[in-house]
């Protein structure tokens, strides 16, 4: 070692041999690479099997309340190894992550429909309609969709997809009529800040009501079959193998078992 290194590394007496400067120096450096390998060694180990690494979430639902939530934080818990990145976009975008590998999954609503992507229906949630709070139904503690026939309704064009517009039609559409629809290119926080300022009024999904907004108030979206629901999905592309994915999506499947293995 000393030939290769060019440098005394250990000084011999009759008395014994000891380290030196130059040892000394040899040793700290390679207990310090020692301490290195075997620190990537164990994080390989941990990438290896998902406890580790990083995994990239799309949505565009709310994170104030919710399953999405409740299914990060648990998912935190269990592996808190795992960098989470999280990305709010429309379906359109969400989709486009998944085909450039820049996302690992999205949760979007709506029946699975991508035919070149796996997929796997998750939980439901309330449709609820945003009301200025001196709006004529604030008071009531449901509202019927018969009652939203006349009002002005403020959408956004970001999100949550079609499928809150799809119900709205569904609900109030008739031959020669059909709802006013306001659609906003602004985010839903903005839409609740026109619905607070009195300038119609919005529907959400239950996930978004978790957020306190001056001046709305929110009520349950009813027809004579109980309250409208809306349903969330998710999507991945079938060749990832992140394992942190894997993880992910069993949890998934462990927290909605029915809607997951298709019962």
């Amino acid at each position: 070692m000393e030939d290769r290194l060019g440098v005394k590394v250990f000084e011999r007496t009759s008395g014994g041999v000891r380290l030196t400067t130059a040892g000394a120096e040899v040793l700290r450096t390679s207990r310090h690479l020692v301490e290195t390998v075997d620190h990537m060694a164990a994080t390989a180990k941990d990438m290896g099997k998902g406890e580790s690494g990083q995994l990239t979430i799309g949505f565009y639902t709310s994170l104030s309340a919710g399953n999405l939530r409740a299914s990060l934080m648990e998912y935190a818990a269990r592996f808190p190894k795992v960098d989470i990145q999280t990305i709010e976009g429309t379906r359109r975008s969400l989709f486009a992550g998944l085909e450039r590998g820049t996302l690992d999954v999205a949760i979007v609503t709506g029946e699975p429909t991508a035919r070149n992507m796996k997929a796997m229906p998750l939980w439901s949630e309330r449709v609820m309609v945003a009301l200025p709070e001196g709006h004529r139904l604030a008071s009531n503690n449901i509202v019927y969709w018969t009652d939203l026939k006349d009002e002005t309704f403020l959408l956004s064009q970001r999100d949550p997809g079609p499928e809150i517009q799809d119900i709205l039609l569904a609900k109030l559409a008739a031959p020669g009529e059909r709802p006013k629809v306001i659609s906003h290119d602004i985010s839903r926080e903005n839409i609740k800040s026109l619905v607070g300022a009195g300038f119609g009024v919005s529907l959400m999904c239950e996930a978004c009501i978790g957020a306190s907004y001056v001046g709305v108030v929110y009520r349950e979206a009813r027809d004579g079959n109980g309250p409208s629901r809306i349903s969330y999905a998710a999507y991945w592309q079938g060749d990832n193998d992140n394992p942190a994915l894997a993880h992910f999506l069993k949890l998934l499947e462990e927290r909605y078992p029915l809607l997951s293995n298709g019962d």
